[in-house]
């Protein structure tokens, strides 16, 4: 399975990244309900920083952002569980699957990278882009060089592909449709 699938089903939750029962239960290659039943059996694994059980205010914040939402799946009575990183390392000593090990440890994998990722410090990515900016200013130096020691034809012939550009760009833009924004929406 796809790292980035995975990473895409981690939310924060409570401070927390966690992962949901569903999809969890979906990766595992089981029902949600036999996942729930295994840790309700070894609950004495999972203590409150491994799995927490989402309030209904949690879950129907969360199920307003799915496209397609587990909500009408789920009983009223039933609010999905929460697994921390270690919650969802716990899961494979549980559940005895023979896929459990294997998804195991690409669910780990994503949690790392999400984890390696928010802690990239941004000053790191500012030096980065500063570089990629003086190696960019450096290269159009150099293009105006040669172009500045173009003859008058070939300078004349790239201002027409230029401007002929420039004419498509705009028009492409005044014939295309307004986009609907896209997202969670808050009410101010």
């Amino acid at each position: 399975m796809e790292l980035q699938i995975i990473q895409n089903k981690i939310f924060e939750i409570r401070g927390q990244r966690v992962m949901l029962d569903f999809d969890l239960a979906r990766l595992y290659n089981v029902e949600t309900r036999v996942l729930n039943q295994a840790v309700k059996r070894n609950i004495e694994r999972f203590p409150e920083d491994f799995m927490f059980q989402l309030n209904e205010i949690e879950w129907n914040n969360m199920s307003s952002q799915f496209v397609m939402t587990s909500i009408s799946k789920r009983p009223k009575s039933a609010l999905p569980l929460a697994f921390t990183e270690h919650g969802v390392t716990m899961l494979s000593s549980v559940l005895r699957n023979s896929t459990a090990i294997q998804i195991n440890i690409q669910v780990v994998r994503a949690f790392v990278a999400v984890r390696k990722m928010l802690t990239n410090s941004p000053e790191d990515r500012v030096s980065e882009l500063q570089t990629e900016f003086y190696a960019l200013k450096a290269y159009i130096e150099e293009v105006m060089t040669d172009y500045n020691d173009m003859n008058e034809d070939t300078r004349m012939q790239i201002e027409l592909i230029n401007q002929s550009l420039a004419e498509l760009y705009n028009d492409k833009k005044q014939n295309s449709k307004p986009r609907n924004k896209i997202g969670f929406i808050t009410e101010e």
